[in-house]
Parts: C-alpha cells; sequence; structure tokens
C-alpha cells in the first residue's frame, strides 16, 4: 500500500489529509481515487460504512473543481441530514487549503431561504438528501446545467428509503456527459436497475465485505426470553462500566421507549431517531461524540453519519432482517486499531437469522450468559475501588479540613470505614441485584404448538391480498417487505404468512391498511413492473394443504421450495412486525 501522493493527490489536499493524521489510504481509496483522477467514466464502488468512502470520492472531486467557475460542478446525493453533515464536514476539511473550492450543504429540518442565499453566493459542490435537493431544483435555485460529476453515497439505504423518484429527478436534471459515481454497501435490484439506467460503461469496484476494523470484532449472543430483552441490555451495561456504545433498535418507537427507560433508571443515555427536530438531533449527536453521553439508543437510518472511531460496544436490541445491516451496525466498533463487541440480543426463535449473519458475514457468534447480580455487583465494586485508588490527591487543597475529618471518622476501625464507604456509593446496586432475579438464557425449542395458535390467533386481524410480482421479477420476503414499507411510507405495519409464486404473490397484511395499500400501490413499479395490488381470493392455509395432499403432482417440487420459504418466513415473522425507519 502507497501513500496519496502515489495515487495523484495534489499539494493542497495532501497537506490538509496529513494534517488530519491519514498516513495510508484505504483499499476502497486505494482503488478508487487514481481511476477518478485519471478519466472521466463512470464508477461503482461497493464498500462497507468505515472503509473510507467520503475521502474515495471527496479527494478527486474536490481536485478537480474549476475555480474559474462559481457554479455547482459536483453534487453528492446522501441519505440522511445526520451523513449529509459529516460529508459535507469531511470535505471542508479536506479543501482548508484550497481558498477557491466552496461547498454547501442541503437538507431537511432546517432554514432553506439560508441554504439558497449560501447558493447564490457561489459554490462548486453540493451536498445533499435527495428531497431538499430537489425542492431546490424545482424553485430554480439549484441549476444542475453545467454538473459533470454525481455521487449517489449509500445508494442501497437512498433506494430503501423510498428516494427512486427522487433520484431519478435529480439525475434526469443534469447532464448526460456527466461522470456518474456510485458508492453502496451492497448491489440490491433496485441499485443495479439505477446503475443500468442512469450510468455507461461503469467500472466497478469491490472491497472486503467487512470494515477495515472487523477483524477485531468480538460477536456475542445473549439468548433470553422476550421480556427479559430489557433486563438483559441493562445488565450488559451495568457488567460493562465503562461501555461507550449504540444499541440499535427496530423503529422510532421502540427507540425512544428503551431511551426513556434508561434514562429513567439512571443511565446516561440518550436517543437518536427521525421524529426528532435538526436541532434536538444535533445536540444528541454532539453529547455523544464528546463523550458527555455513554450510550445511543439509535435506529440505523438516525446513526448514517456517526462517524465515532472509540466505541467499545455495539447492541443489537431488534436483529435486523437484513445480514448486511448487521454488518453496518457491527463495523461500527473495532476501527482504528481498536478492539470492539458487537452483541446480539436475541431470543430462540431468532436462530436462523442469526445463522444467516454467521454465513453472509462470515463470523462466528460466541453464545454468553446474561451476568448474574454477583457478578455485577463485583464489577462495579472493584471499578469503584479502582477509581478511588488511582484517584489524584492534592494534599494542599484538602490540608485545612482533615483534621476535622479525622476526628469525626475516628469511631470507626479501618474495616468500618471502608464498609461505610463502599455502603454508601454502592447501595443501588446492591438493592437492585438483592432483589431481582437473574435471568437464565431462553433455551427452549418445543415452541411449535404455541406459535401456531398465537399466528391463528393473530390471522383474524389480517386480509391475504395478491401482488403481481412474484419470482419471475426476483421477489424475495425481505424485498416483498420493503415494498410494502415504501407503498406505506411505515415501518410498522404488520405483515404475516408470504408466499411467492413465479408471476405474482399473496400474503397476510393488517386489514386495516388494505384500502390504503391498493391505492397507493398503483404509483410504484418492481424492476420495471406496474405494481397491481388486490384482495386474493386464494387462501393460503388451505393451498398448501391441498398440495400437500396431491403429492405427486408436477408442482410438487415448487410447493416444497414455497413451503421451506414460507416455514422460514413464518419463524423469522411471528408476533407483531415492526421494521426500521
Amino acid at each position: 500500500m502507497g501513500n496519496f501522493e502515489d495515487l495523484g493527490v495534489n499539494k493542497g489536499l495532501l497537506k490538509a489529509v496529513e494534517e488530519m493524521g491519514f498516513t495510508s489510504p484505504t483499499p476502497v481509496q486505494e482503488k478508487a481515487i487514481p481511476y477518478l483522477l485519471k478519466g472521466k467514466k463512470d464508477l461503482i464502488a461497493l464498500a462497507q460504512t468505515g472503509t473510507g468512502k467520503t475521502a474515495a470520492f471527496g479527494l478527486p472531486c474536490i481536485q478537480h473543481v474549476d475555480p474559474k467557475i462559481k457554479h455547482v460542478q459536483t453534487i453528492i446525493l446522501c441519505p440522511t441530514r445526520e451523513l449529509c453533515i459529516q460529508i459535507s464536514k469531511d470535505l471542508l476539511k479536506f479543501a482548508k487549503h484550497l481558498d477557491y473550492v466552496k461547498i454547501v450543504a442541503v437538507y431537511g429540518g432546517t432554514s432553506i431561504e439560508n441554504q439558497i442565499k449560501s447558493i447564490k453566493k457561489g459554490v462548486q459542490i453540493i451536498v445533499g438528501t435527495p428531497g431538499r435537493t430537489k425542492d431546490l431544483i424545482r424553485r430554480k435555485v439549484l441549476k444542475l446545467d453545467i454538473v459533470n460529476k454525481v455521487v449517489l453515497d449509500e445508494a442501497d439505504e437512498m433506494l430503501s428509503m423510498g428516494f427512486k423518484e427522487d433520484l431519478n429527478y435529480i439525475l434526469d436534471t443534469t447532464s448526460e456527459n456527466r461522470q456518474t459515481m456510485l458508492f453502496s454497501a451492497t448491489m440490491s435490484r433496485e441499485v443495479r436497475s439505477i446503475s443500468k439506467k442512469f450510468m455507461k460503461d461503469a467500472e466497478e469496484i469491490t472491497v472486503e465485505k467487512l470494515n477495515s476494523g472487523a477483524k477485531n470484532v468480538e460477536h456475542h449472543v445473549f439468548n433470553v426470553n422476550s421480556r427479559d430483552k430489557y433486563d438483559t441490555l441493562k445488565r450488559i451495561a451495568d457488567f460493562n462500566p465503562d461501555i461507550y456504545g449504540i444499541v440499535f433498535c427496530r423503529t422510532r418507537r421502540e427507540t425512544q421507549d428503551i431511551a426513556n427507560k434508561f434514562m429513567n433508571d439512571g443511565y446516561n443515555a440518550d436517543a437518536i431517531h427521525g421524529e426528532l427536530s435538526q436541532g434536538q438531533r444535533d445536540e444528541v449527536m454532539s453529547k455523544f461524540r464528546n463523550k458527555s453521553l455513554q450510550i445511543l439508543i439509535a435506529t440505523d437510518v438516525a446513526a448514517r453519519g456517526l462517524d465515532v472511531d472509540s466505541l467499545t460496544h455495539v447492541i443489537n436490541y431488534s436483529l435486523p432482517d437484513d445480514p448486511e445491516v448487521y454488518t453496518h451496525r457491527s463495523g461500527r466498533t473495532g476501527r482504528a486499531g481498536k478492539s470492539g463487541i458487537s452483541i446480539a440480543i436475541s431470543n430462540s426463535r431468532e436462530g436462523r437469522k442469526l445463522k444467516s449473519i454467521e454465513n453472509k458475514s462470515e463470523i462466528k457468534f460466541i453464545r454468553q450468559e446474561v451476568p448474574s447480580g454477583k457478578e455485577i455487583c463485583s464489577k462495579q465494586l472493584f471499578k469503584l475501588i479502582d477509581k478511588i485508588k488511582n484517584v489524584k490527591v492534592d494534599e494542599k487543597q484538602i490540608e485545612p479540613f482533615l483534621q476535622d475529618i479525622y476526628s469525626k471518622l475516628e469511631s470507626l476501625s479501618r474495616e468500618d470505614l471502608i464498609k461505610h464507604f463502599v455502603s454508601s456509593e454502592f447501595n443501588r446496586f446492591l438493592e437492585y441485584y438483592t432483589k431481582s432475579r437473574d435471568i437464565k438464557s431462553d433455551n427452549s425449542s418445543d415452541r411449535n404448538s404455541k406459535d401456531f395458535e398465537r399466528s391463528s390467533r393473530r390471522s383474524k386481524d389480517f386480509e391475504i391480498l395478491s401482488v403481481n410480482v412474484g419470482r419471475k421479477q426476483g421477489v424475495t420476503p425481505i424485498e416483498l417487505i420493503s415494498l410494502v414499507n415504501r407503498i406505506t411510507k411505515s415501518n410498522e405495519i404488520e405483515i404475516g404468512s408470504i408466499d411467492i409464486r413465479q408471476s405474482y404473490t399473496i400474503f397476510e397484511i393488517d386489514k386495516s391498511i388494505t384500502k390504503s395499500l391498493i391505492k397507493s400501490s398503483s404509483k410504484l413499479d418492481f424492476n420495471g413492473t406496474d405494481l397491481k395490488v388486490s384482495v386474493s381470493k386464494e387462501k393460503i392455509e388451505k393451498k398448501y394443504k391441498r398440495e400437500r395432499n396431491e403429492g405427486k403432482s408436477k408442482n410438487n417440487r415448487d410447493f416444497k421450495s414455497q413451503s421451506r420459504s414460507r416455514s422460514r418466513n413464518r419463524s423469522e415473522n411471528r408476533g407483531k412486525r415492526k421494521y426500521r425507519d
């Protein structure tokens, strides 16, 4: 591995890079920077969070800025406000010795008038979220007619969040002669589709599945009953008094609920999610970065753009449905040569999900027992003793008070003094863990009959719908769920069994949203097929029963495949299903 000068980076940028402490380029930087500096062809780069993607596209974009032109030459699109702010800050650091380069971030949740004023003063690089960028184009404030570079960062996330139409609109507005750079963690069908539509003869580079810190990460799993998840989280935090980490939840509501409980129980924590105002988000992020907060409770989307190198733990309070998301999460710890721990709090029904994560991420979960009250109290007690032992004593400051202190404590022996001191500092833990029961691992496997009864009761509130895309169009259970989320613009819709056929799919869904789902679906497409959702006349259970009896029918092989898929989906999706925002 060489250095940034060998890659062709100019002197002004090299000086800034050195001041930021970067010495050797990461794999994605080593592949992308010289390609983008020397040529004008499109680029697709597949790389995970934490691999240095911002510098990979940012340095070439800055170096190619024409100082004579005061209009937008490069536009960088990303999914969230936090990531938008983070990218623009990084670019400003890179360009600190190049006075002619002007960079502006545009995003929702803050005054558009201030952003308009900044653009009118002259800017060469825009970093924006799709919604606000589209708004500025429609207002004819942002003119992209001479834009020669477009960067789509976290393209998979932008598409999964429903920004496809916005991206189409923005890309249609720019010159056909532009250079398009697409950076993504995964190459989903939607990402592939947009690359085929808007990119020409693109070079494709791929770096390792996990970021460079992943080799320093241990993966632990605590398998407990669902009712014990929050208490398990508390015990993990108490057993690691120096914890500095992120707890990932599935939904905004769950994120806020867990944060409220945590803070009420006296923990140094706060939440970050989509319902907070920009000011609130910035305040929480600032506190977490400067370590005023020990624990951040977050959704995946809200945590985008949070770049912290010293996290000790990442905790999956809710396991993600997509193994790639787990990879994103775990990659936030174990950076900069430090070790880290990624924890999954799961139950016995999530065995398949854990196995899928292990296979795709090429990791191995280490099963852990939840710390007992005695173990936690010992850990906290010795942490306290070490803190007292290592405290710096300023004898000059305390000298005037020592005689009175000795006089007040002279009736206590050395042993009594220690007991009093420990009790005054430690009673909260002792009282709580003396009264609370220890949590046992949930290794129960005999759940089939109970799960079937629960599923039967739940299905009374469901309706069976049909959508005109199936295996032929590349539908998978995860993509169907994502499709429903996009149509309803919600991540909290209850979905039951999913049965994917050759050219269509039938699925159970909450009756209360059936009408709006059918109405809204007509506005979207899936891989080029216009969607049509309708109430299905087929009954999923009856169909399986009939095909099971036919046994040797020509569709038997088809049925077995569907049955395995359905069994897997039901296992992963029992109970109320909420998806991340």
